[in-house]
């Protein structure tokens, strides 16, 4: 009886034991861990890369020169270079374009032939004018020789009027007649006179039919073609063209800056300029205040100042963009002293430890250097010791990266150091 019971007791369920997990769930657990533990590896390997170092951006240090004698940038600015000397040559007179001798680039100089007219209607003038000095001539010829009969008859017949062997009266017709015959011969002499002018008139007006160039320069835009109707005066409708092309003369380039007026104060003639232009960032030219324009703009707020360029160069051309920086007159000791530097973007440095730091890339790697800052160039910052030019800092360094740390570059400058890993 007591083994029965005891047998019942085994079958009774112990409903206070947690179940057991069968086979088949406890894999499907396992698996899901695994998986979630590739993706974070994955994740990883691409945010940090083989190299498990950080992606930055990189950019070039620029050599600069030992200065241009002038001290430090006391106001920076931008604007554009422009010609003072430029001009849209037209013709003179209205007329139809034969023959265009001009292309853009090209360099003329002064009174060379640009383009030539139709000179069909010039010509017939000048010949109509030519015809009629010929007839005003023949006209002066004949009066001259009845001139010559008529004073030779007065004569005669004052010496027989003398004898009393002709009237008075005869004498006296004869004097009229030749006197009238002179007051022809003043007239037909003057008519001579006037159609000279107006053969020199059509002269010019054959000579309109030829543009040719002001003074020298470099052709900037060709605007007619042959075939074309040109006038000094816009006919209106699109069809007429106002002017044959545009000559610059490159000799007269300078530079025009805006300056705001609550800085003008700094800005004086004849003080030394540096200029960039954008499309030549590491090329500085040596520059000076011409003047400042005595007015103000009203809605922009900025004085308007003139800036000669020392160095010419075929570089340079009409509206390119530059960035000015006004240096104020360095004494000679300190321009003797002055030592070559090296520009650097300002996002590139950073501080460490209360000191002006840059990350130096090299082999996949930084190293931290300390600099030793000088002038603000706009943008970018001088660097007077420290660097030297050619090295290739990280911009915006992230406060993670440490000396000797490893990064991973994004830009196309050093895009091609991780294709060789």
């Amino acid at each position: 009886m007591s083994a029965s019971a005891d047998l019942l007791k085994e079958l009774r369920i112990d409903r206070n034991r947690p179940p057991e997990r069968s086979g088949p769930g406890r894999g499907l657990f396992i698996g899901i861990a695994v998986l979630i533990l590739v993706v974070l590896g994955i994740a990883a390997w691409a945010m940090f890369g083989r190299n498990g170092g950080p992606r930055v951006e990189t950019a070039t240090v620029t050599a600069i020169g030992g200065g241009n004698g002038a001290g430090a940038s006391v106001l920076d600015a931008s604007g554009y270079v422009v010609a003072r000397r430029m001009a849209t040559v037209s013709a003179k007179i209205t007329g139809k374009v034969r023959e265009v001798m001009i292309e853009e680039g090209q360099r003329v100089e002064e009174g060379q032939i640009m383009a030539t007219l139709d000179p069909i209607d010039a010509n017939a003038q000048r010949e109509l004018s030519a015809a009629q000095l010929g007839a005003a001539q023949s006209e002066t010829a004949r009066v001259q020789a009845q001139l010559t009969e008529a004073e030779a008859n007065a004569r005669r017949l004052a010496t027989l009027a003398g004898q009393q062997l002709v009237s008075k009266s005869q004498y006296d017709q004869a004097v009229a007649a030749r006197d009238a015959l002179r007051a022809q011969l003043l007239t037909a002499q003057r008519n001579v006179k006037v159609s000279g002018d107006g053969l020199r008139i059509a002269d010019i007006g054959v000579d309109n039919t030829i543009v040719r160039a002001p003074f020298s320069g470099v052709v900037t835009a060709k605007a007619a073609q042959p075939g074309e109707i040109v006038s000094p005066l816009s006919a209106g409708g699109g069809f007429t063209r106002t002017g044959i092309g545009t000559i610059v003369d490159m000799d007269s380039l300078e530079i025009e800056v805006d300056v705001g007026e609550a800085f003008i104060g700094r800005v004086q003639p004849k003080m030394p300029v540096e200029a960039v232009l954008n499309a030549y960032p590491d090329w500085k030219i040596p520059a000076e205040v011409i003047a400042i324009i005595p007015t103000a703009d009203r809605g922009k707020a900025t004085v308007k100042v003139r800036v000669a360029i020392k160095n010419r160069d075929p570089r340079i051309v009409p509206d390119m963009g530059v960035r000015v920086s006004f240096l104020e007159a360095a004494k000679p000791a300190q321009a003797a002293q002055r030592k070559p530097s090296a520009m650097v973007p300002a996002a590139a440095i950073v501080q460490r430890d209360g000191k002006d730091n840059v990350f130096v890339v090299a082999d996949g790697k930084v190293a931290q250097t300390a600099v030793t800052l000088g002038r603000k160039l706009g943008e970018d910052q001088e660097v007077t010791q420290g660097l030297s030019g050619g090295e290739t800092v990280v911009l915006a360094p992230p406060d993670s990266l440490a000396d000797g740390g490893p990064v991973r570059v994004e830009n196309d400058a050093a895009g091609s150091s991780d294709s060789k890993d």
